[in-house]
């Protein structure tokens, strides 16, 4: 089995454990596994490691949905991430800094850090529009939702 495979049994375990709301349960699965294939796709048009990048998304908001609480969820994101993947043997030290580093970084839209960040950022804008397209997007989001359709779909801002 893949490490990916391996690494959403571990996260889909965490997140039954964790959320007893059916719904709250379902849109945490639906938005860790909407954001980790959009990262592929970001990651495979940039040239990163999808692995990784597809990883890094599965374990973005693990804090948020194990605590039920998004302060600071990026910060302590990152120490859950690195506990998880270390335990489980699913990557090396200097993989696991690089997808830790990630996590940490990802609520941080508004700044620009390493490439895997990057691709999370981006990968989480994505699924945050195209999840409900009735809603705004958000100020913090903007910037990145343009850049997005301007690189995926050569579009002109619509929003």
């Amino acid at each position: 089995m893949s490490r990916l495979k391996d690494l959403r049994k571990v996260v889909g375990s965490m997140l039954r454990n964790s959320i007893t709301d059916a719904e709250k349960l379902e849109s945490a699965y639906a938005h860790l596994y909407g954001v980790s294939l959009a990262a592929t796709l970001i990651a495979e048009k940039r040239g990163e490691n999808s692995e990784l990048a597809s990883m890094s998304a599965m374990l973005h908001d693990i804090a948020a949905y194990v605590s039920g609480s998004y302060d600071d969820h990026a910060h302590r994101g990152a120490d859950m991430a690195r506990a998880v993947l270390l335990e489980n043997g699913l990557a090396t030290p200097a993989e696991i800094d690089i997808i830790c580093s990630a996590v940490y970084h990802h609520d941080d839209k508004l700044v620009k850090d390493e490439p895997l960040a990057e691709v999370l950022k981006d990968a989480d804008v994505m699924h945050h529009v195209f999840n409900d397209l009735a809603k705004p997007v958000k100020d913090k989001e903007l910037a990145r939702y343009r850049a997005l359709r301007q690189e995926f779909f050569c579009m002109p801002d619509a929003k």
